[in-house]
């Protein structure tokens, strides 16, 4: 007969061995395979990963309409309930254009129903004609001016800086009734914020994308994705991944824009240039 010390240190007999087995559930005594470990670690808990396999996490994610961008992505699109950061030198380098296969399913386009797309100070004003001409429906549009932005009160800008945006911005992921949101963050924003972001994020069933400025790259973030954009020729972008679920990315990837000049244009850009011999030097000109 086994016996088995209990929790105040008297000891209990048992019928023996099989009965001590009886005792325990089967399903504390069932272990995973190696080679189910192995194979999908994320069938586990979503956020686990192998780190020389891509995450493929079975959250919901929006196809970016780049083919080679969705393969480099884990789960093969724009993630949802996570941020996504998108580092730029400057903007106007066709990060819209980047976004715009996603937004136009988001938003839908032809006459399709969709959901709204809430944009929080954007550098510049948007052009509807633009945006159906990338199939995306101007009318599912909402944006968002803080007293920060292009368009906000002279008067206020100096009264807490840049709070207003963000509490705006948390309490609209917060809602989960939006599609998608883009957001332009102020300079030199805090990680607190970007925390309180991406946790507000988890209530919000779409992509959100946050547009910082290029020096960002070099400090923490909660963002699980970070992408730097740079320009990469006429309609051309070239796009590092800065940060995923997974190994590093190399090189860059270069992707063909959506173009917007006409034929003539682009043949005339592309054309060589013919400088002066006292001034054939490297210049940085933006081809984008």
């Amino acid at each position: 007969m086994a016996v088995v010390p209990s929790r105040r240190g008297a000891t209990t007999p048992l019928s023996g061995v099989a009965g001590v087995a009886d005792a325990v559930p089967a399903e504390a005594t069932q272990i995973p395979a190696a080679s189910a470990l192995d194979a999908a670690p994320e069938h586990l808990h979503p956020a686990l990963w192998r780190a020389h396999q891509l995450g493929r996490s079975r959250g919901a994610v929006t196809a970016s309409g780049f083919a080679a961008l969705d393969a480099e992505l884990p789960g093969g699109g724009w993630p949802h309930r996570v941020l996504t950061e998108l580092l730029l030198p400057h903007p106007g380098l066709g990060e819209m254009r980047l976004l715009a296969p996603a937004l136009a399913g988001v938003a839908g386009s032809d006459g399709a129903a969709g959901r709204s797309v809430m944009l929080f100070d954007p550098p510049a004003a948007l052009s509807g004609w633009a945006l159906a001409q990338l199939g995306v429906a101007a009318e599912q549009l909402l944006v968002i001016y803080g007293r920060d932005g292009p368009r906000g009160a002279v008067g206020l800008r100096r009264l807490l800086p840049s709070a207003d945006l963000l509490w705006a911005l948390e309490q609209a992921l917060k809602s989960g009734h939006l599609g998608a949101v883009l957001a332009w963050l102020p300079l030199r924003l805090r990680a607190d914020a970007l925390r309180r972001l991406q946790l507000a994020a988890q209530s919000h069933d779409g992509p959100v994308f946050l547009f910082r400025e290029i020096d960002a790259r070099i400090k923490p973030s909660a963002a699980p994705l970070r992408l730097s954009l740079g320009c990469a020729g006429i309609d051309r972008l070239a796009v590092r991944v800065l940060k995923r679920r997974g190994p590093p990315l190399a090189l860059p990837l270069v992707l063909a824009l959506p173009p917007v000049l006409t034929e003539r244009l682009r043949a005339r850009a592309e054309q060589p240039q013919s400088l002066p011999a006292a001034s054939r030097e490297p210049l940085a000109l933006d081809a984008c």
